[in-house]
Order: structure tokens, then C-alpha cells, then sequence
């Protein structure tokens, strides 16, 4: 379900994001094919509340600083390890491909963090990108971290959308997906929800986090790759998890 008015919010955000400059509510309406009254009604809204501000007089208007207070004060509040971001970086210099971390959102699963590939053809995405839970490695690789009490709660609320032959199309579907990939050791997709794009995933738990990291790319260059790419994951991941050990502090004795 898209609610609108909070989508118009977002989208304004990106608009900014894109502009990098101050907009009159003309251009704002024009840009983004808003009616003016929608426009002049949703700007006046956020301004009153202090998110928007006028740099010059009747320049425009931009995000006030209030946005980046807020994110940080967010993102202190429960960063991501650095930790995490030197291990998606490091996947992405060894496999040469883009490597993401993504966290479950509804029925998706959302990019936390993305290094993308120096290759000229590669895999596009960015942080707080969405892929669907059913149609992706990355998706399934949160999934084996439920219960399957719990993954059932999940499938009930997925409409399974039929991307290409090889999405999943039911929870029977992914259950017996799963069941593959624990004897393959590596969650696989093809082409399931983005054309000619193959992934190779792993969970990646961290903390009470259900997390999970996948590598992606063309399948003319990824496909045959697939066990090769997992091997440089597991290796990392392994490595990772031993750092993480490292650095608790010692239990006390009793």
C-alpha cells in the first residue's frame, strides 16, 4: 500500500538530492509534475515545520540542516560497524563486482550499504535500493536466518510478482530454495528479479542483526563464476566473524 502524501515527501527529498540547489514551489511543481495547489500545500507543510528553509529571499527553497541532524542522531543511535563496510569493500576488490548488505524491509530486501563495481558493465545499485525478498539471493539469505514460523508470517505478506521464468513464485518455492542452498553452501539467483544479473549470497548475522551480503553482476561474466564468488565470500565472511570475536572484550570470571 503507497500512501501518497509520504511518498511525495521522499520523493521531494530525492528531487533535492538531484538538484543540489535551491527550488521555487514552480519549479518543484513543474519538475516533479505536482499540481500547484498539492505543491504549494505539501512545501508550505514541511517549511512550516522547519525541514525546509528559503536561502535567499524568494530563491527557493532547500532541506534545512534539521534533515542531517536527524539522520545522524539516527544512524548514532544504531550504526552499522565499520567493520561491515571494510568487509563489503574488501568482497568488492577481491570479486571486482558490486557488493551489497541488505537488511529485511517488509517484504523486501533493503541495501544498507553498497560498494558497486569499477567494471564499465556492472550491476547499478545504492544504498536503500529494494529488491523483493522471494526474487533474490540476498532476499533468501535473510530468510534462512527465520524461524520458519516466522518466514511463513513473511510469505503471507509478499505478492509474488513474476519477474522472469526463474522467480519463486510461492512459499513452497523459496522453502525448498533454502533446503538447496544449505546443501550448496551459498544462496544463487539468475536473472530472477533484474535481467541477465546473477548473485551469489550468505547470511550475515551481526549482533542480533539478520543481515546478509550479496555479489552481483552480468551473468555473461557472473554465472560460471558463482562458486568461485562464494568461496571468496565464505573466506571473508569467516575471516570477518573472527575479527568480531577478537575484539569482545574477555568474560569475567566468576
Amino acid at each position: 500500500m503507497l500512501v501518497r502524501q509520504a511518498a511525495n515527501v521522499l520523493e521531494l527529498l530525492e528531487y533535492f538530492s538531484r538538484r543540489k540547489r535551491p527550488a521555487t514551489m514552480a519549479e518543484i511543481s513543474d519538475d516533479l509534475g505536482w499540481p500547484r495547489s498539492s505543491t504549494f500545500n505539501l512545501v508550505g507543510t514541511i517549511a512550516e515545520r522547519g525541514w525546509l528553509y528559503e536561502p535567499r529571499q524568494r530563491g527557493g527553497f532547500y532541506p534545512s540542516p534539521r534533515w542531517l541532524a536527524l539522520a545522524r542522531i539516527v544512524a548514532d543511535s544504531e550504526p552499522l560497524p565499520e567493520s561491515v563496510h571494510r568487509l563489503t569493500a574488501l568482497i568488492a576488490e577481491k570479486t571486482g563486482e558490486t557488493t551489497a548488505i541488505a537488511a529485511l524491509a517488509g517484504s523486501s530486501a533493503l541495501f544498507i550499504d553498497v560498494v558497486e563495481s569499477f567494471q564499465p558493465v556492472r550491476y547499478f545499485a545504492a544504498v536503500g535500493d529494494r529488491v523483493p525478498v522471494h526474487a533474490s539471493s540476498v532476499g533468501r539469505a535473510i530468510l534462512a536466518q527465520y524461524s520458519p514460523e516466522e518466514r511463513r508470517a513473511i510469505y503471507r505478506k509478499i505478492q509474488f510478482e513474476r519477474f522472469s521464468d526463474t522467480t519463486p513464485m510461492s512459499g513452497e518455492r523459496i522453502e525448498a530454495e533454502l533446503t538447496e542452498a544449505a546443501e550448496r553452501g551459498y544462496h544463487q539467483s539468475s536473472s530472477e528479479y533484474i535481467p541477465d544479473l546473477a548473485g551469489v549470497s550468505f547470511p550475515l548475522p551481526v549482533g542480533s542483526r539478520r543481515l546478509s551480503i550479496v555479489v552481483a553482476g552480468p551473468t555473461s561474466r557472473c554465472l560460471e563464476r558463482r562458486s568461485a564468488t562464494a568461496e571468496v565470500l565464505s573466506q571473508a565472511i569467516r575471516d570477518f566473524i573472527k575479527e568480531q570475536a577478537a575484539d569482545q572484550p574477555p568474560t569475567a570470571a566468576c
